[in-house]
Formats: C-alpha cells, structure tokens, sequence
C-alpha cells in the first residue's frame, strides 16, 4: 500500500515536474519569438569587445528586453548567440529578441553613406570627407604625398584615383579606409576596362586612359556624349593635334581662375595647358566614374576633331576647322540668355 502511495506520489510529481518544465519551454519560446520592448525605432550601440552578458544587462536597462534570465537561456541553447559583433543596430518596433541577436550575429550594422562626385577635384573629396562627423577622421595634415604613400597608391598624385561611386561605411570607418574602398574599386574598374580596349589606341597605359577619362569627366555631363568626345581627343592625339581643352587649363591655374578664360592663360605655359603642350597632362584632372572610363577606352568613332558647347549643356561636333568656327560664331559669340555650359540636374 504504501509502495503504490509513493508510486502514485512520484508519478504526480513527475507529471506536475514535466507540465512546468513544458509551460517555461513554451514560455521560453513565447518570449523570444515575442516583440521586444521597442517602442520607435531606435538606433543601439554594441561597443567593440562588448561581452555577451554585458549586452543582455545593458538592453535589460534599457527595457529593450525584459527577461535577462531566458536570454541567457538562449545563449547556452545556441551558443553562436554569444558571438556579437560590434557596431551600429537599427532596432525596429516589432523586432524580438530573437531577432535582435541574429542581426547582431549576422553583423547586420547601419550603413552610411559617402558619394565621390563625379568630375570633383582631390581636393574637393578631402574637404567632404573631413566633413562627414561619422567618419573618424584621420588624413589631418597629411600632405597629398603622405596621403598617397599611406594608401600605397603607385601614382604620385591622388588626383583622379579613386572611383566616382556612392559607398556604403559603418559610423567609426576612417577616412583613409573609404579611400582605399575607392582607389580599389577604380582600379578594379580601370583594368576591366583596359582589358577590352578598342584596337590601336593613341594610349600606352591604363594611367592615361584614367588622364583622358577625366577630361571627357569634365568636358561633358551628357552620357551619350562621352563616347563622342573621347573620340574627338583620340583622333588628335592620333594626328599630333594638342587637345585644346579648357578643364586642363583651368586645372592648372588652380586658384587663379575666376570663372573665365583670359587669351593670357591659354598662352600661360604650365603642365596641364593643352593648347602648349604636345598629348596629355601628366595627371587626371579629376574623378571619374565608369562611364567615362569605358568612352576613353572605346571611343566613338567618326571623323569629327572639334567640337563647342551649344549652350543647353550638349555640344556641337565638327569635321572640319571652317565648321567649327561656324558653331563657334553661332553658339559662343551670340550666347543666349539662358546659356548653359552643363546640362540642368
């Protein structure tokens, strides 16, 4: 009799020990696949080196979570809980616990992002960097020689050498970091390119065709007219023409130009003044994206050797001298009102 009590005892409590151990697993379950405490979305800061436990106290405090104990629980389930990466966490309302840690696993951070212009100068980049306060700052007072050195860059000037894209950067990314982002993807870019150049280019190196990009870059927003004008500037230097360019001029008198062109600095003699010298600058004049790397190293072809800004930001294209100064005369010496040497945004 009392064997069977003791039975009956032990059955009881058997059945009342399984029935609450279902009801926490339940519980359990119900908590973690619940929404959290979110009430807006918010943005969370898991700390570089930030441990496990110390995450859980501090979303407790927060009362982005409630129950520290089964969080807990389900770090010592699924171990690969614990491995939390560090950065920024966009948490929205309706997000559950569960869910809160797999994209802190997953290292699914906040993405900014940084956009190199194109046709923009090196020295308008470094000044939009040194603008951007989620970058952490650290070009400083570098100079442009230290800036190339740091970043390994075989050019020596960091003019044009990084790709004109918009990239995407986690808030404490250094500056020199995104660049290296850039010099990379340009490269990657320019050696594509150059690996499926037109037949008998007037250019010897991917480096040139990066110096030509630029100034179709700057001479022309208007996409279809990359080609066109890349074409002009290859049948020049293919006949020993200078190329005439007023971005190369203007880029090299720096922060002497005013917004005009004097007869005086067309006869100015520096590196960059493609109505003195012979081929091309020694450097980029600018950013450039892929555009305009894939029209310097396919130009268009045809026959055209000029060619003039008609006013609407578009150009009007010449075979001949005597054409061109016709197109001069009708569209730079009678300019309308509403002249424009760029197309409207």
């Amino acid at each position: 009799m009392l064997i069977k009590r003791l039975t009956s005892i032990l059955v009881l409590l058997f059945f009342v020990l399984g029935a609450a151990l279902l009801w926490l697993w339940n519980d359990f379950q119900r908590y973690i696949n619940s929404p959290a405490g979110i009430g807006s979305t918010e943005v969370y800061h898991v700390e570089k080196g930030m441990y496990y436990n110390a995450l859980i106290n501090d979303l407790k405090e927060k009362s982005i979570v409630e129950n520290a104990l089964y969080m807990r629980v389900m770090a010592r389930l699924e171990p690969g809980f614990t491995r939390i990466k560090a950065g920024e966490y966009r948490l929205d309302p309706g997000m559950t616990p569960r869910q809160i840690l797999e994209k802190m696993v997953n290292g699914d951070t906040l993405r900014y992002q940084f956009t190199i212009i194109e046709g923009s100068r090196w020295s308008d980049l470094r000044a939009a960097l040194a603008r951007e306060e989620l970058l952490t700052q650290t070009l400083g007072e570098l100079s442009d020689a230290q800036v190339v050195e740091a970043l390994g860059i075989e050019a020596a000037s960091p003019e044009g050498v990084f790709l004109a894209e918009t990239y995407q950067f986690e808030r404490g990314m250094s500056d020199l970091d995104l660049l290296a982002r850039a010099h990379k993807a340009l490269n990657e870019t320019l050696e594509a390119a150059w690996a499926e150049r037109a037949e008998k280019l007037p250019l010897k190196t991917p480096y040139e065709a990066l110096i030509l990009a630029s100034i179709v870059e700057k001479e022309t927003a208007v996409a279809e007219e990359r080609p066109r004008i890349a074409g002009v500037f290859t049948r020049r230097l293919d006949r020993g023409m200078r190329l005439q360019t007023d971005p190369t001029v203007i880029y090299g008198m720096g922060d002497a130009y005013k917004g005009n062109i004097r007869r005086s600095d067309l006869r100015r003699s520096t590196p960059y003044n493609t109505y003195m010298i012979d081929g091309l600058p020694p450097t980029p004049i600018a950013m450039v994206g892929p555009a305009a790397i894939q029209a310097a190293v396919n130009p268009a072809p045809g026959k055209a050797l000029y060619f003039v800004a008609r006013g609407d930001g578009s150009h009007q294209f010449s075979d001949t001298l005597v054409e061109h100064n016709k197109a001069v005369a009708r569209f730079q010496l009678k300019r309308r009102d509403n002249y424009r040497s760029s197309p409207e945004n």
